[in-house]
């Protein structure tokens, strides 16, 4: 598969490899590895006030291509300096951007749209070198973060008040009012489509924005501010910084900062839940997640097996939304063997390669975490039907790669169940009925996503009405919203009130004005004035 040239490379390219200069006490959030010589393809860059500008940072990240080690950029930890003015000029930006129409905001996310649909295949080459998903899997990623900004052009109609005559010559309304800037925090799985879920809906309800991508893979994020800047989106609306445990700080106590958008781990989104909702912040938060697929004996096997097998092994199982977890209810259980063959017959290797199904992890750590994880299911009883661990991808010795694995005999005290292993590895339990199914996925602490499968009407009402989970599918087993409805979720898997995208999204970034109007008839001619009560009748 070929490519033409980058377009636009080089807003993001050093002059030079950056001069590593690391603090005695490094960045707190990651593990110091000692210093390479390699040389990088560039060094990525901040985006401040319409600019790209090279960082003056003393502390770099090296980003590698999780499948082949190759050092692809070096991530700046952004500069207090550098932090702080992305915020003086997101705020400057804010004084004029609010009160543009909503007409042209709309336009803005016209032409935006488009740019992202006809740069769908770079943004997707991004994703693949620095994130490691298959090709088609990284332009699906892109795919339904477009589909966010196709929402967001149907924004006059989402930001609609209210209005009624609450007494003669009396009206009382609500406007709909940006908050000012707001700051998103993004995961590495989704490197284009949680970006999406968050900047596009900001702005295009009058806020100005600051992003922080994963430092891990940023590059998708830098591709789409330069494509935000083609599409006239001003000066300082759209910030976008780097770094870990410093920025993510920065963003959750900078007093001009009004709200926080953040998808990833659990530790990281309780944290900065707590800490911005202690500085009078709104936070939404999307967390971990254990999601449970219930297969019930009377389902379409053919289906059920080929749903569970791309739900539980695509994006090598990098998503919060993939089905990690098999619940078979009764005779069900006697599929295992051929949902083993399914998984087997998947291809692992590098993005790009054709055919590819399952891609590298995104790191050796989260590989020998994934690796721990299954070894840890092995020594407390369960028994590995699949065993990924020892694949092999000629070409890509060095890749972070993880073949896909089935465990079975799981229960639900052992560490396999409790800790989401975001790895293309299927943990399997066995019950007796559709009740017990239920009450041992409500007693899971995530609540981000379910699926039951069955043909059977009766058997899927009961389920969606007792099941306590955010997004529900039946027979889906990814059951994301599409963008005219909300991510949702329940449990430990969310924090905060209010939804990513969607009217939620748009009620997130906004706050209601309500106005009360009294122009009375008589005013226009009689000049006695009232000193009562007013009794609004």
């Amino acid at each position: 598969m070929s490519f033409a040239p980058l377009q636009g490379l080089r807003l993001f390219r050093s002059r030079a490899a950056p001069k590593l200069r690391v603090g005695s006490k490094g960045l707190r959030s990651f593990s110091r590895s000692a210093i390479s010589f390699e040389t990088p393809k560039y060094a990525t860059l901040n985006y401040i006030n319409g600019k790209f500008v090279e960082s003056k940072a003393k502390e770099w990240i090296d980003l590698r291509n999780p499948a082949t080690q190759e050092l692809v950029t070096r991530v700046p930890q952004s500069t207090p300096e550098e932090l702080k003015e992305a915020a003086r000029s997101a705020s400057e930006a804010f004084k004029t951007w609010r009160n543009a129409s909503v007409l042209s905001r709309q336009r803005k996310m016209l032409d935006l749209q488009a740019l992202i649909r006809d740069n769908m295949d770079r943004l997707a080459k991004s994703i693949v070198e620095e994130q490691g998903k298959t090709f088609p899997d990284a332009k699906g990623d892109v795919l339904r973060g477009l589909q966010v900004v196709e929402m967001m052009c149907g924004l006059p109609d989402f930001t609609l008040g209210q209005m009624t005559e609450v007494a003669k010559d009396m009206d009382t309304y609500t406007i709909r009012e940006p908050l000012g800037v707001v700051g998103g925090i993004c995961p590495f799985n989704f490197p284009a489509m949680i970006p999406l879920w968050m900047f596009p809906v900001a702005i295009a309800t009058g806020n100005t924005c600051i992003i922080k991508p994963s430092e891990k893979d940023p590059g998708a994020m830098m591709i789409l501010a330069e494509l935000a800047e083609k599409a006239g989106i001003p000066k300082g609306v759209l910030n976008v910084v780097h770094g870990s445990v410093d920025t993510v700080n920065f963003i959750c106590d900078e007093p001009s900062i009004k709200a926080i958008s953040f998808v990833g781990s659990d530790h990281a989104g309780k944290y900065i839940h707590a800490r911005g909702s202690a500085n009078g912040k709104r936070v939404q938060a999307n967390l971990g997640a254990k999601n449970h697929g219930v297969i019930m004996p009377d389902a379409n096997k053919n289906h059920t097996l080929n749903a569970l097998t791309g739900a539980a092994f695509g994006a090598a199982g990098q998503r919060c939304m993939a089905l990690s977890t098999a619940v078979f209810v009764g005779e069900a259980k006697h599929w295992l063997p051929e949902l083993v063959e399914r998984a087997r017959a998947l291809k692992v290797s590098e993005g790009f390669q054709e055919n590819t199904d399952v891609g590298p992890l995104i790191s050796p750590q989260a590989l020998q975490r994934a690796k721990d994880l299954i070894q840890s299911s092995i020594d407390e009883g369960a028994t590995v039907l699949l065993d990924g661990r020892d694949v092999k991808v000629p070409g890509f010795e060095k890749g972070n790669f993880l073949g896909p694995t089935i465990i079975k005999d799981v229960k639900t005290h052992m560490k396999c169940y409790q800790e989401e292993i975001f790895a293309p590895v299927l943990v399997c339990l066995c019950v007796d009925t559709l009740d017990e199914a239920i009450e041992l996925t409500n007693s899971n602490r995530y609540g981000n996503g379910t699926a039951i499968f069955t043909t059977s009407g009766s058997v899927s009402k009961k389920f969606v009405k007792e099941i306590d989970v955010g997004q529900v599918g039946v027979n889906v087993p990814i059951p994301v919203p599409l963008p005219m409805f909300a991510f949702t979720g329940s449990r430990d898997s969310i924090r905060g009130d209010i939804n990513f995208y969607g009217r939620s999204g748009i009620q997130f970034y906004t706050q209601l004005k309500t106005v009360t109007a009294l122009w009375r008839e008589e005013d226009a001619v009689s000049s006695r004035a009232s000193v009562d009560m007013p009794t609004m009748q």
